[in-house]
């Protein structure tokens, strides 16, 4: 991300389950709350996230992402970011991938973009405003959004194509980190990716 990074960690926070999520629907701009199980999702990741200390909190102007920064135990020192926000479907809103490869049978959200909504390369100009937003922040920063943005920070991060953000699958609920190798700013690299708290029932 450039000889100027300042930031020592970026740690992305999929907001917990919703029943879209669970349904495989996507939602973009359907402010839908967390199921039971993704409000225990959030607290479990809490116990995750207690250990590290961040310089910097945001998060997602939807209640998902809020709510589970909240049941993590950072909604104190969390501040709303607009941009978090996440990829906007436009036409295909609340509709599964099944649905919609069933008039575009190759269509992906990475390589495809949405009618109505965003296009990759918009969505991949708004992760590097993220990125260069968080790598003028010292210390680690915190970040709770969503899957497709979250993935498309992660493949903008390492200097890959948003295209290539079909590759990286993540869970809701779940913790990535990004960072550096060999601490160094010129090599970005992923440092954990789609870790999850053991499951309620395991």
């Amino acid at each position: 991300m450039g000889p100027g990074a300042v930031v020592e960690q970026v740690y992305l926070i999929r907001h917990g389950q919703t029943s879209w999520s669970l349904s495989g629907q996507h939602t973009g701009r359907t402010d839908l709350p967390l199921t039971e199980q993704g409000e225990q999702q959030a607290r479990q990741l809490g116990a995750l996230l207690h250990a590290i200390s961040f310089s910097q909190v945001l998060v997602s102007p939807m209640q998902r992402a809020r709510r589970t920064c909240e049941l993590a135990g950072l909604g104190a020192q969390a501040r709303i970011d607009p941009l978090l926000h996440e990829w906007d479907y436009g036409d295909y809103e609340g509709l599964t991938r099944a649905q919609i490869q069933a008039t575009r049978p190759q269509w992906d959200v990475f390589r495809d973009g949405c009618p109505g909504g965003e296009s990759p390369e918009q969505v991949s100009a708004r992760a590097d405003q993220i990125l260069a937003q968080a790598q003028a922040m010292p210390g680690r920063v915190a970040l709770f959004s969503h899957g497709h943005l979250l993935r498309a920070l992660a493949v903008r991060w390492i200097e890959l194509s948003i295209q290539a953000g079909l590759h990286f699958g993540l869970d809701a609920g779940s913790l990535s980190a990004l960072g550096y190798e060999h601490g160094s700013a010129l090599e970005p690299a992923i440092e954990l990716w789609n870790q999850r708290p053991l499951r309620v029932d395991a």
